[in-house]
């Protein structure tokens, strides 16, 4: 569904990512985990054409989608839900959610999608017109999420969902990533919680100062010595 060839970014002089590869494959939780400054979150804002890359391609079903601007990506049904949630704090819930639906092809698709999102997050239908400045964290988190699906993606980017959140809440949230997954849907999860991501992932990629230390099954990395020691604490 996904494959990275050779690619790097750049901001400036400095390089984030160094001709990076790896490949998603479609139905697959692919996590993404090292740690702060290894490249994760430019790995997943070059695949939404919010930065450039410098040399390589992204393909996304076979196509280039290598340094398309974002509403384009959106456009093929790849969704992004940011580190930090940016989320509109000014906005109703239900506002943020409209914005997030303006690929819907038709009102049906719109609300069936809806629906779901509310079948996920029962919480954001309680709360459908308040303010999303006066939602809790873990709220908040539960809205960028739903917001990222309402765009109806086949392949969606989470970026580090469990940061900040008290530990029932990302329970809560790694049960809805696997229960989205369940459903057909491909994530392409960024998370600092490694164990937590490894243990929910089909594969995983460990990117050390922008490049690709290892990657292979999941379980297999939760076995390895390295990974071990370096991002499961033991």
């Amino acid at each position: 569904m996904l494959k990275f060839q050779g690619v790097s970014v750049h901001y400036g002089a400095i390089q984030a990512i160094h001709a990076i590869s790896f490949e998603v494959h479609q139905g697959e939780i692919v996590t993404l985990i090292g740690a702060n400054g290894a490249g994760k979150t430019t790995t997943l804002r070059a695949i939404s054409g919010l930065v450039k890359t410098s040399s390589g391609q992204i393909l996304y079903q076979d196509q280039k989608i290598s340094n398309l601007a974002p509403h384009l990506i959106v456009r093929k049904k790849i969704s992004h839900a940011p580190e930090g949630r940016g989320i509109f704090l000014n906005l109703t819930v239900m506002e943020n959610l409209d914005l997030g639906a303006w690929t819907a092809p038709n009102s049906k698709t719109f609300d069936a999608d809806l629906a779901h999102a509310f079948e996920l997050f029962p919480r954001l239908a309680e709360r459908r017109n308040q303010n999303a400045g006066t939602l809790s964290g873990g709220e908040q988190q539960m809205l960028a999420i739903a917001r990222a699906l309402m765009a109806h993606p086949d392949l969606l980017l989470l970026d580090e969902p469990s940061l900040g959140l008290a530990p029932q809440i990302i329970e809560k949230i790694f049960e809805i990533i696997q229960k989205i997954n369940k459903k057909g849907m491909t994530v392409l999860l960024v998370e600092q919680n490694a164990l937590q991501a490894l243990q929910i992932a089909h594969k995983g990629i460990v990117l050390e100062t922008g490049k690709v230390a290892l990657q292979g099954l999941a379980q297999s990395l939760l076995t390895s010595d390295e990974v071990r020691k370096a991002y499961l604490g033991e």
